[in-house]
Order: C-alpha cells, then sequence, then structure tokens
C-alpha cells in the first residue's frame, strides 16, 4: 500500500507540474508529496524530475513509466471498486475532461443532468482546452474536437464540429480578401492555441495547409469569436459560434471553395474503462444528446 501511494504522488506530480499543485490535487502537504516521490525514486532506483527552484522537469526515465503505472493503476482501482455498486442504479467516481466553450455550453449541462439521475455518482469535471491523453492523465473520460489519437484509448465519435474561416467586413476593407489559402500568411490571424498556427484546408486537388502568422492566440473558441467580431483579424471559428453573424452580413465566410478541414466532437475513454457501467452509461448518455447536435437546437449566447 506504501508503494501505491508513492505512485500517485508521483502520478499527480506528473499532471501538475509541481510537488505544490500536486498536493492540492490530492490533499496532502507539499512536504509529504516530496517524500513521497523521492521514497518512489529510490525504490525504483532512478530520477523521476530534474529539481530547481524555479521548475521541476520530468526525466525521460519518468517519462517512459509514466503510463504504465498509471495503467496499473487505474486497473488496480477498478478491481477494488468492482464489488462497490449500490443494489439499484450506477456508481462510481467519474474523472472528466472537456474543452471550456462545448463543456460550458453544451456538455457540462449532459453530465450534469446524468448526475442528477444518478446519486451515487461523483464526478469531477475539468474544462481543459488542449488534448489530452486521458490514460496518462488519469481521466475516465476525455471530450474533445482535436484530431489527436492515443494508444490504447478508445475514440467514441459524438458528432461532427465544423468549423468556418470568418473576418468582418471591416477588417476585409482595410486589408483586402483573400483569394486562396496562402494568401492568408500576409493577414492579421487569430489563433485557437490548441488547434496551433497551421490551418488546413481542403480543395479539389486534395488537402492544403498553410502557416500563418498569429497577432492574437486564445485558449477559448468564444474569446476567439470575440476577437473576431472586433475587426481584430481572420479566424478559423466553430460554425455555430458565427452562422448568424454570416447569414446577416456581420461577419464574412472566407475562402468556400476551401473548407477548412473537418473535426468530430468525441469522447476518448481508456480502453479498460470501457466495460465500466458508470462510463458506458454516461457515453450513451452524450450520444442520445449530441445525435443531433445541441447548437442546432439551443441558442448559443453571445459573449
Amino acid at each position: 500500500m506504501t508503494l501505491l501511494v508513492d505512485i500517485k504522488a508521483f502520478l499527480a506530480t506528473a499532471r501538475n507540474g509541481s510537488f505544490s499543485a500536486a498536493a492540492r490535487e490530492i490533499g496532502l502537504a507539499p512536504s509529504v508529496v516530496t517524500k513521497r516521490v523521492g521514497r518512489l525514486e529510490d525504490h525504483l532506483g532512478i530520477q523521476l524530475f530534474v529539481r530547481s527552484t524555479r521548475m521541476l522537469v520530468m526525466t525521460s526515465d519518468a517519462d517512459r513509466l509514466r503510463p504504465r503505472l498509471q495503467l496499473h493503476i487505474s486497473q488496480l482501482e477498478e478491481t477494488l471498486a468492482g464489488g462497490q455498486a449500490p443494489e439499484h442504479g450506477i456508481a462510481g467516481h467519474l474523472r472528466i475532461k472537456a474543452p471550456t466553450t462545448l463543456g460550458t455550453l453544451f456538455a457540462g449541462r449532459s453530465i450534469a443532468r446524468f448526475q442528477a439521475e444518478n446519486p451515487a455518482v461523483t464526478t469531477d469535471l475539468m474544462l481543459i482546452d488542449r488534448s489530452v491523453n486521458p490514460l496518462e492523465e488519469g481521466f475516465d473520460i476525455a471530450l474533445g474536437a482535436l484530431p489527436q489519437s492515443y494508444a490504447s484509448v478508445v475514440e467514441v465519435p459524438l458528432c461532427p464540429y465544423p468549423r468556418v474561416l470568418v473576418a468582418t467586413p471591416e477588417y476585409l476593407e482595410q486589408n483586402g480578401v483573400p483569394q486562396a489559402p496562402g494568401d492568408l500568411v500576409a493577414h492579421r490571424c487569430i489563433v485557437y492555441v490548441a488547434a496551433g498556427i497551421t490551418w488546413f484546408f481542403e480543395s479539389a486537388s486534395g488537402p492544403l495547409s498553410v502557416t500563418v502568422n498569429p497577432v492574437f492566440t486564445v485558449n477559448d473558441s468564444r474569446l476567439l469569436h470575440f476577437a473576431a467580431r472586433h475587426h481584430i483579424g481572420i479566424a478559423v471559428a466553430p460554425a455555430f459560434l458565427v452562422q448568424d453573424e454570416v447569414a446577416d452580413g456581420r461577419m464574412v465566410h472566407l475562402l468556400p471553395d476551401y473548407p477548412v478541414a473537418p473535426l468530430w466532437f468525441k469522447a476518448m475513454v481508456p480502453s479498460n474503462k470501457m466495460h465500466r457501467p458508470d462510463v458506458a452509461a454516461l457515453l450513451a448518455r452524450l450520444k442520445a444528446d449530441f445525435e443531433i447536435p445541441p447548437w442546432e437546437i439551443d441558442p448559443v449566447p453571445a459573449l
């Protein structure tokens, strides 16, 4: 059991990047977390972190061991929790990651309703605007629309997530209208950080990509939308956020002959957790709620 808590201290530190943040997550003093990680290093005979007064960096040995240790911990927790389900209903603890905009506007509502209908379930919902490997970072379900995939993680598609290239007429009047993706290099661009500065398009001759020069970067889609509405530059935005403004002329859908490469909103689940009743039940709820994309049913509030 001592080794188990030492491994959990290491995994929490790896997730959070510091002993103090790991201590807050697991409810211990930073000195205790530091001691437990040191004890694990002694047990393994390797250094897990390079420590300095300014930062904590995982070693290559730690990076190699982390996914295996997370998998073993997850399997052990599943085994120990196997007999704890109530006589009726679903029980368990779910740790879920969702992107900020989709989590706040849509997915979070589904998860909250699921929680209300299953009071024996407890939930941690974290809003994180980057792709997360749920196996390595200890999530039961990671929701998102970015294209990254991970080994030993099952992807469950929920609905299409269309995006469009847009700018305001005011921006275009001052800076000109791009005629092809390559023209974007000379434009002021607004970039969603997690998607990166390389934008991908489709064309009659095949896929295209262009690396843009951002003047404004942001990690939330609604703030990206807000920046575009205020004439800062050209943005790749979720279609549901800008559809009304495109329809009434407040924003312009650019390069319609070069559509932005499509994405899917999806759930990513470690393969060893797919059999869990609470995970399966929440996935079923999400699939039902997103069978018709919820932004096609409910209006999206403006920022």
